[in-house]
């Protein structure tokens, strides 16, 4: 039982041993540990300090990316538009050119069958005219063949003629 019971000399010495090594500790090794932990305490603090500062960082950069997408976004609809307005600004423009110049050739094409008739017209008339008058010669030659006829004529233009 000796063994599970210490003496006092031994709790003593024990005792003594431990204040030498506290002193000792204190005096040659308290400040390097207190110095290492303190030092240790400030890395790990600029190390979340610079941590929350790189995740600010990034959430201002990832709203910067969102922002700049949202612009280019708006760029490219704006884009597209002007496209698409210009698109149908050609298109507008094609179309009214083709009627416009559809048209031309419409009215220069009634104006050349206008011309066409018109002249048509004319040949028509001076045809009638001629045969008319081919026609009145051929009667006339016939009817006035014979003397007889010819004084009748004669008389009836003058009385046609005392008339008027």
């Amino acid at each position: 039982m000796e063994l599970l019971t210490p003496s006092v000399g031994l709790l003593f010495w024990q005792f003594l041993i431990f204040l030498a090594l506290v002193f000792l500790l204190r005096k040659f090794a308290w400040k390097g540990i207190l110095s290492a932990l303190k030092e240790r305490e400030n890395d790990i603090s600029s190390a979340l300090q610079m941590a929350e500062e790189t995740r600010a960082e990034m959430a201002k950069l990832k709203s910067d990316n969102e922002k700049l997408l949202a612009e280019a976004r708006a760029e490219r609809d704006e884009i597209l538009k002007t496209a698409k307005e210009t698109a149908n600004k050609l298109i507008d423009e094609a179309k009214n050119k083709a009627t416009a110049e559809a048209n031309a050739i419409i009215a220069d094409a009634k104006e050349a069958i206008s011309h066409e008739r018109s002249n048509m017209l004319e040949s028509l008339r001076k045809d009638v005219a001629g045969l008319s008058i081919e026609i009145a010669e051929k009667i006339l030659r016939k009817e006035l063949s014979d003397k007889e006829a010819q004084s009748a004529l004669v008389s009836e233009l003058i009385a046609d003629a005392r008339l008027n």
